[in-house]
């Protein structure tokens, strides 16, 4: 697998960093299933990109409600 096709995966603490969150949190949110994991020995990945589309998604449903007037 070439470098520009590899997945990039991201440590619990990275994405609880990112998203301003804790990090039960985002073991919250694998243990639901919102976002996607792999585990690696004792620890937790996370696919860049699912952490990319959970923000976006937000950020979507943010705007879809301050465009109809909702909580504004």
């Amino acid at each position: 697998m070439d470098q520009q096709s590899a997945p990039r995966f991201m440590t619990v603490a990275e994405v609880a960093d990112l998203m301003r969150v804790s990090k039960m949190t985002v073991y919250r949110l694998i243990q639901r299933g919102e976002i996607p994991a792999i585990r690696v020995g004792k620890s937790f990945r996370v696919p860049e990109a699912a952490v990319r589309q959970l923000i976006d998604a937000g950020l979507s449903e943010w705007s879809e409600e301050r465009q109809s007037g909702i909580g504004g």
